[in-house]
C-alpha cells in the first residue's frame, strides 16, 4: 500500500514528549584513554569524614576507558605514591569524578548504566551535590549506592539539613542476582518538589517535601554529578581477606536530559487501538521479548520513556525492530539498546510513532486490539492501529 502522508525527521518540531539531552558521556574512547576531562574532575585525596580507607587519584591506572563503550574505574590494593591517608599509610587506591563548574542542573533525567563492583567492603555509588552552599543545607541526591555486604540491593538517598547522614530518607531495591553479575541502569527522574528513583525502568520508590518530617527540601536549584568506587568506610566496613583486588566499576554511560515529567523512567505509558497499553509480553527484560498489545495495569512492562536519543525504553531495554528489517510485518522486540536505526523512532503531531531505520509506522498486526496482538512495523497509512498517545 502506498504511503499517503508525508513522515516527518526525527527532531522535528512536531515531536513530542522528547527531551533534550543536556549532557551525556558514552564513554567510547579508546582504551586506555583517560576521563574526558572537558567533561569531569577528578578528585585526589583520601576522605576521612566517611573513614573510607582509599586514596583517589588522577592517574589511568584508577580511571580509564575500555576501548569497548565503558569507562572502567578500578580500585586497587597498592599505594604506589606512597600516599598517606586519615588512618596512616593509604593501603587503597581508587577514583572519584565529578562535574563540579562543567556541568550543573536543576531538574531533569539523570540515568547511568553500570556493572557494578563486587566484594566486602566496596561502595560504589552514583550522586549529585547541591551547588552554592556547603553539605548538608545545599542537599545531596543518591541515585544509587551499594554496600558490598549486600550485593543483590542498591539504594536511593535525599540528604538535607535535618535529615544528613544516617539519617537520611530513602529506600533500597533488590534483585535475584549480585547487581555485579551484569549491567542494570539506574534513574532519577527530578522535578520541582518531586524526586522518583528507578531500576531498569522499575519505579521503587518517590520523595516529596511531605516526607521530611517538617524539615527544609532544598532540592530546588542546581545540582553536580559524581561517580566513584570507595573502599571501606562506616556504612560498607572495610575490606577482608575475601574482597577481590582490583575490583572494577564499569560505567556503560551517563546521560542527563531536562525532562522533567517525574515519571520514574522517563514517561509512562503507550496506549493504541482499543485503549490497550503497549506491553513488554510477560514483563520480561529478555532479548527478544514480544511487544504486544494488553489491558493497561501500571506494571513496569508499560513504562515506556521516549528519550533525547530515539530509543523507547521499558524494562531497561529498547523497543527494536527483529533483525534490524526494513519490510512490512517485521515484528517489534526487546532488545539491548544498541543505537542502530532499527531502534531509533519519531513520534509525530499526527500520533505515529515512526520507525527511523525503515520509515515505517508502529503498527498493531491485523488491526485487532486483543490482548497479545504483536506490534510490527508497516508502511504508514493513517490508520487507528497506527495511532497512539504517549504518556
Amino acid at each position: 500500500m502506498a504511503n499517503t502522508q508525508a513522515l516527518p525527521k526525527a527532531g522535528s518540531t512536531n515531536d513530542v514528549g522528547i527531551a533534550a539531552t543536556t549532557f551525556a558521556d558514552e564513554f567510547n574512547a579508546p582504551a586506555g584513554t583517560p576521563v574526558d576531562g572537558s567533561k569531569w574532575n577528578m578528585e585526589t585525596g583520601d576522605n576521612v569524614n566517611n573513614h573510607e580507607r582509599q586514596y583517589y587519584t588522577n592517574s589511568t591506572s584508577n580511571a580509564a576507558h575500555d576501548g569497548q563503550g565503558n569507562l572502567v574505574i578500578t580500585a586497587r590494593r597498592e599505594n604506589p605514591g606512597n600516599y598517606n591517608c586519615w588512618y596512616g599509610r593509604c593501603e587503597y587506591t581508587s577514583a572519584r569524578l565529578n562535574t563540579s563548574g562543567k556541568f550543573t542542573q536543576t531538574y531533569g533525567s539523570f540515568e547511568t548504566r553500570i556493572k557494578m563492583s563486587r566484594g566486602q567492603g566496596m561502595w560504589p555509588a552514583f550522586w549529585m551535590l547541591g551547588t552554592g552552599g556547603g553539605w548538608p543545607d545545599a542537599g545531596e541526591i543518591d541515585v544509587m549506592e551499594n554496600v558490598g555486604y549486600e550485593p543483590n540491593t542498591v539504594h536511593g538517598t535525599i540528604h538535607g539539613p535535618g535529615y544528613s547522614g544516617a539519617g537520611g530518607i530513602g529506600a533500597g531495591y533488590s534483585i535475584g542476582n549480585p547487581f555485579a553479575d551484569g549491567f542494570h541502569t539506574f534513574r532519577v527522574d527530578w522535578s520541582p518538589n518531586r524526586l522518583v528513583w528507578s531500576v531498569d525502568g522499575n519505579v521503587y520508590q518517590t520523595r516529596t517535601p511531605t516526607d521530611l518530617n517538617g524539615n527544609r527540601w532544598v532540592f530546588d536549584h542546581a545540582f553536580f554529578l559524581i561517580l566513584n568506587l570507595a573502599v571501606g568506610g562506616y556504612w560498607p566496613g572495610d575490606p577482608n581477606a575475601s574482597t577481590p583486588f582490583p575490583n572494577t566499576l564499569t560505567i556503560d554511560y551517563v546521560r542527563v536530559t531536562n525532562d522533567t515529567s517525574g515519571g520514574g523512567g522517563g514517561g509512562g505509558r503507550i496506549t493504541g487501538l482499543g485503549g490497550k497499553c503497549v506491553d513488554a509480553a510477560g514483563a520480561s527484560s529478555a532479548n527478544g521479548t514480544a511487544v504486544q498489545l494488553y489491558d493497561c495495569n501500571g506494571t513496569a512492562a508499560q513504562n515506556w520513556s521516549v528519550n533525547s536519543d530515539g530509543t523507547i525504553r521499558a524494562l531497561g531495554k529498547c523497543l527494536d525492530v527483529t533483525s534490524a528489517s526494513t519490510a512490512d510485518g517485521a515484528k517489534i522486540q526487546l532488545w539491548d539498546c544498541n543505537g542502530s536505526g532499527a531502534q531509533r523512532w519519531t513520534v509525530t503531531g499526527a500520533r505515529d510513532i515512526v520507525n527511523i531505520g525503515a520509515n515505517k509506522c508502529l503498527d498493531a498486526t491485523g488491526n485487532t486490539s486483543a490482548n497479545g496482538t504483536r506490534l510490527q512495523i508497516w508502511t504508514c497509512t493513517g490508520a487507528a492501529n497506527q495511532k497512539w498517545t504517549v504518556g
